[in-house]
């Protein structure tokens, strides 16, 4: 990612006077925004995080609040929020959180603050411009509990070359390619139609955006499994019969890692996955197809075109905080139009900003077809891509069965039985956290 940069350049005097607009006050908060002199926030180390202390740096000029920041790796942040969020610890304010993986264990365990009002109050902050399916990601039972930072999206990366010296035209349904990965799979060359995750847990998230645009999903309304219903059971057999027909060997043992090193080092001609990974194959020092590779929206399936756009990273508000109304304050002016700007054209955070991806000066550095997708990022996509609980780590290895056995060559029926005793497990892990 970029390196640190100054950060002043879009903090106009109109965004900071929006900024400051006091929100109206929640309950909990008991000490007025006006008397709060500092406050602390503690996330996982990322772009945004590398950032913050020069914002922060800003916010205190602008308006004399000290914010401190304590930034941790992903695990160290989870294990330190759930210590001191257990202790009923008040000594850090705002928290960034993985969105799918503790979500719903904070909501339950009440660590989280309800923020629903402050958004829906925010004036011209403008909540609605942040992404449609990341402002679903951060709610639950229609409360929102954090604000998006930043998102990623499945997408198709494909060899622009390649398809245009076969004269394949860019597919846009899943049955157009698979055909393309057929017509250009050479294993006897060491040339492979398509490259994916093909590992049983790794695997259950880019699974994820076949399930939804096959019409299923993991669960339905009610919060049971449905990855035993005819749509879940198609996208088992498309994702594996991709991968058994047209993969590398060994895709079982694959993950993001070692499946897009086979697309960088110019292996195969599809590779379907998340955008974040786009600058993997534009650094020469990296990547093989530096000149070739080009981006394509997610193939559409019978049910059309649904991928996952999720929230890798949010910020919320520690329930036990003091200073709630100025926390929000901050949240809200750390993230407001102006800085995601910042962010996305300095700095190359993927914001949730839609208004940030509509401005050119600020999507230069990006890819222009990347581009074109993050802004087409619609009602369509689905703004989760794993099944939705707390022992979500345990439901992916149930999940992800089926399409391993599917991977491996199995036929329909033991694909259809592996999905029926997945979902039996699935149900049971489920029926647990209902109780």
């Amino acid at each position: 990612m970029s390196t640190h940069k100054p950060l002043g350049r879009f903090l106009t005097a109109g965004a900071v006077a929006v900024a400051m607009l006091a929100t109206a006050a929640c309950s909990g908060s008991t000490e007025p925004s006006s008397e709060v002199t500092e406050l602390t926030v503690i996330l996982a180390n990322s772009t945004f995080t590398e950032n913050l202390p020069a914002l922060a740096e800003t916010y205190k000029a602008e308006t004399g609040i000290t914010v401190n920041v304590e930034a941790y790796g992903n695990e160290q942040l989870n294990d330190t929020l759930k210590v001191k969020l257990n202790a009923q610890s008040d000594e850090f304010d705002i928290f960034g959180y993985q969105v799918q993986d503790v979500m719903r264990e904070f909501v339950r365990n009440g660590w989280l603050t309800d923020i629903s009002d402050y958004v829906n109050n925010s004036g011209d902050w403008d909540w609605n411009d942040f992404q449609e399916s990341a402002r679903d990601a951060v709610q639950l039972d229609g409360k929102v509990y954090g604000v998006p930072v930043a998102t990623e999206r499945h997408i198709m990366y494909y060899r622009a070359d390649l398809l245009k010296e076969a004269g394949i035209a860019v597919p846009t349904t899943i049955d157009e390619l698979e055909a393309a990965a057929k017509a250009l799979h050479n294993p006897d060359k060491g040339f492979y139609g398509i490259a994916m995750r093909g590992a049983r847990v790794p695997l259950v998230t880019q699974y994820s955006s076949f399930l939804y645009s096959y019409g299923g999903d993991f669960q339905d309304e009610a919060g049971n499994s449905t990855i035993n219903s005819e749509a879940a059971v198609q996208a088992y057999n498309t994702y594996g019969r991709l991968l058994h027909n047209y993969g590398p060997p060994g895709a079982t043992n694959m993950g993001w890692v070692e499946a897009s090193a086979i697309f960088a080092q110019g292996n195969a001609a599809f590779y379907l996955d998340a955008d974040s990974q786009a600058y993997t194959f534009l650094d020469p020092q990296k990547s093989a197809v530096v000149d070739q590779v080009a981006y394509a929206r997610f193939p559409a399936g019978p049910a059309g075109s649904h991928p996952y756009n999720i929230v890798f990273q949010t910020l919320g508000i520690n329930s036990f905080s003091q200073k709630k109304d100025a926390a929000f304050d901050f949240i809200k002016w750390v993230l407001n139009k102006d800085n995601a700007k910042l962010l996305l054209g300095e700095h190359t955070l993927p914001v949730a900003r839609s208004s940030a991806w509509q401005d050119s000066s600020a999507t230069e550095k990006f890819p222009a077809g990347l581009v074109e997708i993050v802004r087409d990022t619609d009602s369509n996509y689905v703004g989760h891509d794993r099944p939705q609980l707390e022992a979500v780590a345990r439901a992916r290895e149930f999940v992800g069965g089926p399409a391993v056995t599917a991977i491996e060559g199995g036929d329909e029926a033991a694909v259809k039985a592996a999905a029926e005793q997945a979902n039996t497990e699935f149900q049971a892990l489920l029926d647990t956290e209902k109780r």
